[in-house]
C-alpha cells in the first residue's frame, strides 16, 4: 500500500510539470498546425533564465518566497523576448507550406538554440535549490514527501484550468477557435489571424518556459536538457492526441505513472516503460486517446 502511494505521488509530481510543457506544445499545434521540435529549447531557456534570476535574488538578500515570483517573471520574459523573434521573424514565412518543411525549420531552430544557450550560459551546469525547500516536507502515511513536488501538482491544475477557461469561456478563446477551424473565414470576418498566431505561439512558449522555470530547482540545468524534454513531451501528446487539452492531461498522467512504476520496481526500464505505453496506444488508437483523425481541436 505504501509503495502504491509513493508511485502515485511521484507519478503525479512528474506528470505536473510535463503537462505544462506538453500543453504548450499541443496549443501551438492546435492553432498554428506546427509540430514544434524547438519546444524543448524554450523549456531550457526558461530553466536557465529562472536559475539566473533566482541566483540573483538569493544574492541580493531578498525573501526566499520571492523566488517563485522570480521564476514566473523569468518565464514571461522568455516568451516576450523569443516569441516575436521566432514567429514574426521566421515561422510566418512558412505558413501554408508543407508540414515536413515546418518540422525541418523548427528542428533547425532547435539546433541553433542549443548553441545559443551554450554561448550565453556556458557548458557548466547551474544549480538553484533554494525554492525547492520553500514548502518543507509533507508526511503522507509513513512516507515524507517534498512539499515543492506537491506544489507543482497544484500549479499544473491551475494552469490547465486557466488555459481551458480561456479557450472555452472567453471571447478571445472563441476567436482562437474560429481561426483553428478556418483561418480564411475568420480573416474574412475581420479577425487578424496573424495576431492570433502570434499570441498563441507566445502562449505556447510561455508554457514551455514556465515548465522549465519551475523544474529548475529540481534538476541540474545544463546543455542537452531540452532533448529529453521534447522527446517525452511528444510521447505525451501522441498518447493523448495532438491538439487536445484533455489528452495532454491524461497523457502526462499516464507517462508519469508508468515512469514512477518503472523507477520503483524496475529502474532499468524507466524510459522503456514510457515508449511501451506510447507504442500500445498507437497500435490500438493511432490518433491518440482524445483526438479524432478528421478534426484538430484544442
Amino acid at each position: 500500500m505504501q509503495l502504491a502511494l509513493t508511485i502515485l505521488v511521484d507519478g503525479l509530481s512528474y506528470a505536473s510539470w510535463l503537462f505544462i510543457v506538453a500543453l504548450g506544445l499541443t496549443l501551438v499545434f492546435g492553432v498554428l498546425k506546427i509540430l514544434n521540435i524547438a519546444h524543448g529549447s524554450f523549456y531550457a531557456l526558461g530553466a536557465y533564465a529562472a536559475a539566473t534570476v533566482v541566483a540573483w535574488f538569493s544574492g541580493s538578500g531578498a525573501a526566499p518566497s520571492l523566488s517563485l515570483l522570480a521564476m514566473l517573471l523569468a518565464a514571461i520574459a522568455v516568451a516576450m523576448l523569443t516569441a516575436p523573434l521566432t514567429e514574426r521573424g521566421l515561422l510566418r514565412f512558412y505558413y501554408g507550406r508543407d508540414e515536413v518543411l515546418l518540422v525541418l525549420v523548427t528542428y533547425a531552430m532547435f539546433l541553433m538554440m542549443e548553441d545559443i544557450t551554450k554561448l550565453i550560459w556556458g557548458a557548466n551546469p547551474y544549480y538553484v535549490s533554494e525554492p525547492y525547500a520553500l514548502f518543507g516536507n509533507i508526511d503522507i502515511g509513513r512516507q515524507s514527501y517534498v512539499g515543492y513536488d506537491l506544489f507543482l501538482v497544484v500549479l499544473a491544475v491551475v494552469v490547465g484550468l486557466a488555459v481551458w477557461w480561456g479557450l472555452n469561456r472567453t471571447r478571445a478563446g472563441k476567436i482562437v477557435t474560429a481561426v483553428i477551424h478556418s483561418p480564411e473565414i475568420a480573416s474574412s470576418m475581420g479577425i487578424k489571424v496573424s495576431r492570433v498566431y502570434m499570441v498563441s505561439f507566445a502562449a505556447g512558449i510561455f508554457l514551455a518556459a514556465l515548465g522549465g522555470a519551475f523544474t529548475a530547482p529540481m534538476i541540474s540545468v545544463q546543455p542537452g536538457v531540452s532533448v529529453g524534454v521534447i522527446i517525452i513531451s511528444f510521447a505525451v501528446v501522441i498518447i493523448g492526441g495532438l491538439g487536445s487539452i484533455e489528452g495532454a492531461a491524461i497523457g502526462a498522467i499516464i507517462v508519469g505513472l508508468a515512469r514512477a512504476l518503472a523507477v520503483h520496481t524496475m529502474p532499468v526500464a524507466e524510459l522503456f516503460s514510457v515508449y511501451l505505453v506510447m507504442a500500445l496506444v498507437l497500435v490500438f488508437r493511432p490518433e491518440g486517446l482524445f483526438q479524432r483523425i478528421q478534426a484538430r481541436k484544442i
